[in-house]
């Protein structure tokens, strides 16, 4: 018998005692790289390729080098683009530490897509074994490797059992992946990757319109004579009689909280009505509190401002914006209005003084610009060209605000483009944020992979080849 026979030969004993030496050697002299495992988003329905994939978790994990000269050194090769820096590095990784601390994560969120729990990623084979595709960050380069075979059986097997998993590694070659593992030194690794564009964006917001209409006989001004108290919503107010063949007006009441008193603090007019000949009566109903007193006052034969209707609600309004009444008043007062905001837009335009004596409708007028845009967009995420159909990624978005009163800010972002080329003029919306700006201008694209234009090899070459020597043979 060519075996020991006093051993016994591939009992679990034996086998757990090789993994956990193999452990140990492993946490002893191995290094610490982080493991990220593919998401897969889309797949092609005939050939099942990745057309798109996200890594947002990670785990660290001890791991052998086992090449560690220079990457590889042979491994840089010839293409019909020229010569190619392809590094590569072999790592060993403990297969017991990967099963127990990295499957049952995956295993979880593949039951999650299985059940119809979880409905974003669609990569439940992904549970087993490290897998081609998935990412491995190498912390001494700072760079990342995309594991291109996995070799389960190497050593072979040991007392009837495998107890490693050995990687072949390639350099990462960033496409349009989404790498968000909040963990800035990994994902700032593809930051400055792939084709990167600069684009100087202006706001998609629009600056909101109103028209006014005058009348005479119209309520020229509301007295509130009392402000009353204990309303815990605001009242409903009623303007009686009806002036006969006229409008009736109408007004709403703000309330506001002084202390532990709510009161009613001005009143809002909707429509000052036409065609009164005597001031009506303004009562007040409901809104649980009491006391509450209101006069007005009537243009008569000299035109008040009526109503104000909103035109074009404008987009982009983080605040109230300042409403100018510009017109011509042969005698009497201006009218003042205030605006309302919803959401960016302009939702509501009240009059708090109607004013008296004017000949025409005035101009409505709004003095303050909208915000520099249509919401924020994200680090990672991808933005759509409206008009080019063409999608990136978000490396940086920033604002700087002018000094200059009454200039928009300017801003710009950097993203990593994935197909095609944007337009200038045309619109780009986030698809998670749903921000929207209109771009005014870009750089032409540029390649920022020092790895694929082999950077290296360009600032080496002076000290190499000496362009400024003359023909040795004479001109021609």
């Amino acid at each position: 018998m060519s075996l020991n026979p006093f051993f016994l030969q591939g009992t679990r004993n034996e086998q757990f005692l090789v993994q956990d030496i193999i452990n140990e050697q492993l946490k002893i002299y191995g290094i610490e790289v982080i493991y990220l495992p593919r998401k897969i988003f889309k797949t092609d329905d005939i050939i099942r390729e990745i057309q798109s994939s996200k890594f947002d978790d990670s785990f660290a994990l001890e791991a052998y080098l086992n090449n560690y000269d220079g990457y590889a050194p042979d491994s840089d090769i010839m293409t019909k683009f020229g010569l190619r820096l392809k590094n590569e590095i072999s790592l060993t990784i403990s297969r017991e530490r990967f099963e127990e601390f990295i499957v049952p994560f995956l295993e979880g969120i593949s039951s999650g897509i299985r059940d119809g729990l979880i409905t974003d990623y669609d990569f439940a084979d992904l549970i087993t074994r490290p897998k081609e595709g998935d990412l491995i960050y190498f912390p001494l380069g700072e760079r990342l490797f995309e594991i291109k075979r996995v070799e389960s059986e190497k050593p072979f097997y040991q007392l009837g059992s495998n107890y490693v998993y050995e990687l072949s590694c390639e350099l990462f070659e960033y496409e349009n992946e989404l790498i968000d593992t909040s963990i800035e030194e990994l994902d700032n690794t593809v930051k400055d990757e792939g084709y990167i564009t600069n684009l100087v964006l202006v706001s998609t917001a629009t600056t909101a319109t109103a028209t006014a209409t005058i009348a005479t006989g119209a309520i020229s001004e509301i007295f509130l004579n009392n402000d009353g108290s204990g309303y815990t919503s605001a009242p409903t107010v009623s303007i009686t009689p009806a002036p006969v063949g006229g409008t009736n007006a109408s007004a709403v009441a703000i309330t506001t909280s002084i202390g532990n008193v709510k009161s009613i603090r001005r009143l809002e007019i909707t429509n000052a009505g036409a065609g009164y000949t005597i001031a009506p009566t303004i009562s007040f109903s409901g809104g649980g509190g009491s006391g509450a007193a209101a006069t007005c006052s009537i243009g008569g034969t000299l035109s008040s401002l009526q109503t104000i209707s909103i035109t074009g609600s404008g987009v982009g309004y983080a605040s109230v914006p300042t409403v100018n009444i510009i017109g011509s008043v042969g005698s009497g007062v201006t009218a003042t209005v205030v605006a309302g905001v919803t959401t960016t837009q302009i939702s509501s335009i009240r009059i708090l003084k109607p004013g008296i004596g004017y000949t025409e409708a005035p101009t409505v007028e709004f003095s303050d610009f909208p915000t520099v845009g249509v919401g924020t967009f994200t680090y990672n995420e991808e933005v759509v060209g409206q008009t080019s159909g063409t999608t990136a990624r978000v490396r940086e978005f920033k604002t700087v605000t002018s000094s200059v009163p009454g200039v928009l800010p300017v801003t710009s972002m950097r993203v990593s483009l994935n197909t095609g080329k944007f337009y200038v003029g045309e619109t780009i919306v986030g698809s998670s944020s749903s921000a929207s700006y209109t771009i005014e201008s870009y750089e032409d694209d540029s390649y920022e992979n020092p790895y694929d234009v082999n950077e290296e090899i360009e600032t080496e070459a002076d000290s190499i080849l000496d362009f400024t020597e003359s023909n040795p043979f004479g001109d021609y």
